[in-house]
């Protein structure tokens, strides 16, 4: 039976294996031409895992953030915290192409089998666990956004299931891939949006000059900080994002590509935090009750402010950052599942002989969005809570991935230079004291 399961493993990965050398046939072919059509075909063809990690990172969960964060303290403060989460979110996502391109192993596969099943373990449930609780946020997104249109929250659960398994179990990783990136496009959306509110600019840029925290560190501005950290860098994108450059294929000499894959896409999620910052900074800040107006009210004051274009790109914006963050969180938790239990591990993989690899994802997502039909459940006390538990699971995620890139036995001569390290003890501590100060104001809130 093991001898039988064996080659069975192999004949899978030798179907895997001739795809992948397909794709790479390709870029190789691409590489050795000349001209500036050729390096034009070469990016388009290396972009992906960076563009998407980042894009999908602007989750409907993100932008429901983003949107009260807006509402609640306006332009000031955010808008270089924001920037500032952008760099962050590089230095760590940057450290996941070089990992996932010298090993050619996903992340959970390395900690396996670098740290052993009790690490290995602890890695996986911390995923697991916090994808899950991400998508609840995916599914809120998706049903509100859909809502605007008269789709009820059952029928808008289930086209988006059933758009997510089509898309994971049928496509091959390229098709996968291409068609996901032009999903991720419409995240975009918002960026227009924030023009049509009119901001005042001058107010934009007095946000790097006069940088203060508004009211103090009380308790609901740190929540709402931890929320904002948790819905930029969290433990889902670094399993993604490894995994996707270990599928596509990618390896040492594509390393450079697949740093301004990354750098690209950090451009595009920041400029789409911010557009979402300034829109809600100008059209609702100010108002009664601004910090407490849930996202369907604000949709409303939206659609009050500016009319119902703009209440319907808002709608449709939140249903493709739900949509977008669906298909790489199940992907995510696929592919740690595959990679820790040897499964086939590979999108690949056709469905009918790696359904192991492709079931916990779309479980995943099914488990996530009974969770938001449940009546009078609190989607938007939910929402920020998930974030702040994302940006306290990912201390303990982000130093597996720098002990990793410390392991010379495995990186070579790519190993972590000294600031990336510097940066990320720096980005660890940052994380950790935020989750103390938080801790210790809802303690003793005197003390603040």
């Amino acid at each position: 039976m093991i001898q039988q399961q064996a080659v069975y493993v192999r004949s899978i990965d030798s179907e895997d294996a001739a795809i992948r050398a397909k794709d790479q046939a390709r870029i190789d072919t691409l590489r050795q031409k000349r001209g500036w059509l050729s390096r034009i075909l070469l990016g388009y063809v290396l972009i992906g895992p960076g563009v998407l990690v980042m894009i999908a990172d602007n989750d409907a969960g993100g932008v429901i953030t983003y949107s009260q964060t807006g509402a609640t303290y306006g332009i000031g403060f955010f808008i270089p915290a924001l920037i500032l989460s952008g760099i962050i979110a590089y230095i760590v996502q940057e450290m996941t192409v070089r990992l996932g391109a010298v090993t050619r192993r996903g992340h959970a596969e390395l900690i396996w089998g670098r740290y052993g099943a009790f690490w290995g373990w602890f890695s996986l449930v911390d995923l697991v666990l916090a994808n899950i609780l991400t998508l609840i946020t995916e599914f809120i997104g998706i049903t509100l956004g859909l809502s605007v249109f008269g789709v009820p929250h059952w029928l808008s659960a289930l086209l988006a299931i059933s758009l997510d398994a089509v898309v994971l179990l049928v496509l091959r990783y390229y098709t996968w891939e291409r068609v996901s990136l032009w999903i991720a496009a419409g995240n975009l959306i918002f960026i227009p949006l924030a023009f049509m509110a009119h901001p005042h600019w001058s107010v934009v840029a007095d946000a790097f000059a006069h940088w203060q925290v508004p009211g103090g560190f009380t308790p609901a501005f740190v929540f709402i900080i931890l929320a904002n950290f948790g819905t930029t860098i969290a433990p889902w994108m670094l399993f993604f994002q490894q995994s996707a450059v270990v599928d596509k294929g990618l390896t040492v000499k594509d390393i450079r590509h697949g740093q301004m894959d990354t750098a690209v896409g950090t451009v595009a999620m920041v400029a789409v935090a911010l557009a979402l910052v300034i829109l809600t900074g100008t059209v609702v800040h100010g108002m009664n009750g601004a910090s407490n107006l849930s996202i369907q009210q604000i949709l409303t004051v939206i659609g009050q402010r500016l009319g119902n274009t703009g209440e319907t790109l808002f709608a449709l914006g939140m249903v493709e950052a739900g949509t977008i963050s669906m298909i790489a969180l199940t992907a995510s938790t696929s592919w740690a599942m595959g990679e820790a239990f040897h499964w086939p591990k590979s999108i690949n993989m056709p469905a009918r002989r790696a359904w192991k690899f492709y079931l916990p994802g779309i479980l995943s997502a099914v488990l996530a969005a009974s969770i938001v039909l449940i009546p009078n459940a609190p989607l938007g006390f939910l929402n920020l809570t998930v974030q702040v538990i994302a940006s306290i699971f990912m201390p303990a995620a982000l130093l597996f991935l720098v002990l990793l890139l410390n392991d010379r036995h495995i990186m070579g001569a790519h190993v972590n230079r000294k600031w990336q390290n510097v940066s990320a003890v720096v980005i660890v501590a940052l994380l950790v004291g935020l989750n103390a100060v938080y801790g210790l104001s809802v303690v003793m809130p005197k003390l603040f």
